[in-house]
């Protein structure tokens, strides 16, 4: 019985060994951690307006970006596979985004256009945050807070002086 329990040991060591030493643990756990808390930023902003993907749609976007940058990493795939699972996320997300837009009755009845992108810019992050490019992914959403709580104000301003 003792070799049975000896193989379920090495057997999990095995499976559980693509996080082999302390390093790369705080690594993985850093880079997943950065790419929800700054998707989850982003969808707390859109879940305060009364959007319909918030919080928890950006963070799982975001999360989910970084995955499929990091198993590649680990994996030791080239750069051009990269590309290859980039180009599959970049349509698979367009895909999610396409589902948030709603067109009305007329030619500019459309609304979910500023959620779509929001998602797309998401998963960008998302893999900014799981590359290793941590600062360029706080940058990017420190842009788009920006971008979706300046602009509205700029918008009403200047559509208030054209009346």
């Amino acid at each position: 019985m003792s070799a049975w329990w000896q193989e379920v040991g090495d057997t999990l060591r095995e499976e559980f060994s693509d996080l082999p030493d302390a390093g790369r643990v705080t690594r993985i756990i850093l880079r997943l951690s950065i790419a929800a808390i700054l998707g989850g930023t982003l969808g707390f902003e859109r879940e305060q307006k009364g959007k319909s993907a918030g919080m928890r749609t950006h963070m799982l976007v975001a999360l989910g970006a970084a995955l499929f940058v990091l198993i590649p990493q680990q994996a030791g795939v080239s750069d051009a596979d990269l590309t290859r699972v980039l180009q599959g996320l970049v349509a698979g997300v367009g895909f999610l985004g396409a589902g948030t837009i709603i067109k009305g009755g007329g030619e500019e009845d459309v609304k979910g256009m500023t959620t779509a992108a929001g998602i797309w810019l998401t998963a960008a992050i998302g893999v900014a945050a799981g590359m290793g490019r941590e600062a360029t992914a706080v940058l990017s959403t420190l842009m788009a807070l920006v971008i979706l709580a300046m602009l509205p104000r700029v918008t009403r301003l200047f559509e208030s002086r054209q009346r």
